[in-house]
């Protein structure tokens, strides 16, 4: 037996810590200290990066919109029409005054998807109200003091849904049920009279909100507004529509007109090329 073992085993005898029996006691000591420091730690609350909304580049006109109706199409790119299937870049507009939309005209029973089957342009309606109509006639058969609140951007079809003041847009890859997301939209309105009650609401692919945006009030007695709406990527995939307060009806006049309802109808759609979401 060396002497340190005879030192130890004396020393246990005597009731004294031996030299390993310290130094485990010391190891001891300082796990529980970074036990300690752990803990402490964990109490800290760990806080996460807020997610940076994406960035929306507004454009807004009333009176002559033409300007800033261009300015926006110039940015979202060169029109593709009704070409079939997704394209690497440009835009879609819809105006309402082609030819193949004429079977429908002056009536409430416009497809909610004409503008994705007859016309391949990626656009799908949808509304609370009974239907959509397409009118040549500023909505005088509807209600006859109508002639003189609406007007048109391109002549010489507006647009309404029947029975509501809102209507969803959902965009589609062109020609395709395949559900798609733009970059940009914007709207030409007609008869805007009170301050934002008529407006767009953009929703991203998850449902969640990318803001409401509202038209100006007409400025001029042609009466038209105009509001578009741009991010740097495709990220739109629904768009609710607001008309002023009221539906159009027959016993319905604007708040111009003797009435109590904002009556606002609508002209040209813009956007992005539907790209395909994911």
């Amino acid at each position: 037996m060396t002497r340190e073992s005879v030192d130890e085993s004396a020393g246990a005898l005597l009731g004294r810590p031996s030299h390993k029996g310290e130094e485990m006691h010391k190891i001891k000591l300082v796990a529980l200290a970074a036990v300690a420091v752990l803990a402490a730690c964990s109490d800290d609350t760990v806080t996460n990066p807020v997610p940076v909304p994406p960035q929306a580049t507004v454009f807004t006109a009333t009176g002559n919109v033409a300007t800033k109706v261009d300015e926006f199409r110039n940015v979202l790119g060169a029109s593709n029409g009704g070409t079939a299937g997704e394209q690497p870049t440009g835009r879609r507009e819809i105006n309402w005054d082609g030819a193949g939309a004429n079977p429908f005209n002056n009536k409430n029973d416009f497809p909610a998807d004409f503008f994705n089957t007859n016309v391949k342009s990626g656009a799908v309606f949808t509304t609370a109200g009974t239907g959509f109509r397409n009118d040549s006639t500023f909505f005088t058969e509807i209600n006859p003091e109508y002639a003189a609140q609406f007007n048109f951007f391109s002549a010489n079809k507006i647009f309404t849904p029947v029975g509501s003041n809102q209507l969803d847009q959902l965009f589609q890859v062109a020609g395709q049920p395949t559900p798609a997301i733009v970059r940009g939209f914007g709207i030409v309105f007609s008869d805007v009279d009170l301050a934002d009650r008529t407006t767009i609401q953009l929703f991203a692919q998850d449902g969640s909100s990318l803001g409401t945006f509202s038209a100006p009030v007409r400025s001029d007695a042609a009466g038209l507004s105009f509001v578009g709406v741009t991010y740097e990527q495709a990220i739109i995939a629904r768009v609710r529509i607001t008309l002023g307060t009221g539906a159009l009806a027959a016993n319905v006049n604007d708040v111009t007109g003797g009435g109590t309802a904002d009556l606002v109808v609508l002209d040209n759609l813009i956007y992005g090329e539907p790209k395909k979401a994911f």
